[in-house]
């Protein structure tokens, strides 16, 4: 009788198919692909943990395994990349069985295929713990060159793309749609000096661009674009807040000279809005202006990854 490993490994075979640049994919002891000659490999790589990441029930074992993907997507969208292939390992709970096993494969699966990604490997394990699934995503660059954090000039436009804020609270964090496509389309348009995806707020994350580009930036606060449930919610803080440091928005940040920022503004055709939210300037750090003409200092709140702690919100 067959192991429910290799039962779980074949059936995961039987549901993908290999395609370049993956020549030998799940079933021998390495992948094989072929890299693009002219093109830079990217590769991310993330671990999501049940209790940390995501909690049953209100996620599926398939939003499990679609996130699990979809954060590293969203970290290739926003090296302006394409991603190629994935390789998914997965440290599944004994009580649960090879259904559930099935179900987070298949949530993976359904996503991999929507943007045309081969699951090329990985591996499968067990223990007496929560659902522990870790993904690394290759890829490579779409335009010239991938775009960094560190290319932030003074004078650039800030933009973002959506809206921001109460990702937990909507559950967008287990269904948001990575910014492949938003990330072409800037690509063909305008010459990116500097982005990233938005995972631990915007405050946070916009100061991970500053520090790596040695520059400053005055955002303006009545510019943020906020999701209806951060306008909505009721919990001691305010929609400004929420969009600020919430998290897991999983939105492009990104920097453009003013000339292209006006050409983004006047052209801009993608079903998701792109916001220009302030510029850069030569000031160390970063602040925001307030509708009353109120500037101060925006530290960067948001998610934080102490080790031993845990993930905690400032």
């Amino acid at each position: 009788m067959k192991r429910p490993e290799f039962e779980l490994i074949d059936w995961i075979r039987s549901q993908v198919r290999d395609r370049e640049p993956v020549l030998l994919g799940i079933g021998d002891d390495a992948a094989c692909l072929r890299p693009a000659v002219d093109r830079e490999l990217l590769v991310a790589i993330d671990m999501l943990m049940e209790g940390v990441h995501f909690t049953f029930p209100d996620a599926t074992p398939e939003l499990a395994g679609r996130k699990a993907l979809a954060v590293n997507l969203s970290d290739i969208a926003a090296m302006a990349g394409e991603p190629t292939a994935v390789f998914v390992s997965v440290a599944l709970p004994n009580d649960r069985g090879v259904e559930f096993a099935r179900r987070v494969h298949a949530g993976l699966i359904e996503l991999a295929d929507e943007f045309g990604i081969v699951v090329a490997g990985g591996d499968t394990n067990s223990w007496n713990g929560p659902l522990v699934i870790s993904v690394t995503v290759t890829g490579q660059q779409i335009g010239p060159r991938p775009i960094l954090r560190s290319g932030a000039m003074p004078g650039d436009w800030l933009f973002v793309t959506g809206k921001l804020g109460g990702s937990l609270g909507s559950k967008h964090h287990l269904t948001f749609t990575p910014r492949l496509a938003e990330a072409r389309a800037l690509v063909n348009m305008v010459e990116l000096h500097a982005m990233m995806d938005i995972s631990d707020g915007l405050a946070a994350d916009l100061h991970h661009v500053l520090n790596a580009s040695r520059v400053g930036a005055l955002l303006e606060a009545e510019e943020i674009p906020l999701t209806e449930w951060a306008r909505a919610a009721r919990d001691g803080h305010s929609p400004l807040r929420h969009g600020l440091s919430d998290g897991e928005d999983f939105e492009l940040l990104f920097a453009v000279s003013p000339d292209q920022g006006k050409q983004l503004v006047s052209q801009w055709t993608e079903t998701t809005p792109i916001t220009k939210i302030g510029e850069i300037n030569r000031s160390e750090g970063c602040k925001i202006r307030y509708a009353d003409g109120r500037i101060e200092p925006l530290d960067p709140i948001g998610w934080t990854h102490s080790i031993g702690e845990g993930i905690a919100s400032d």
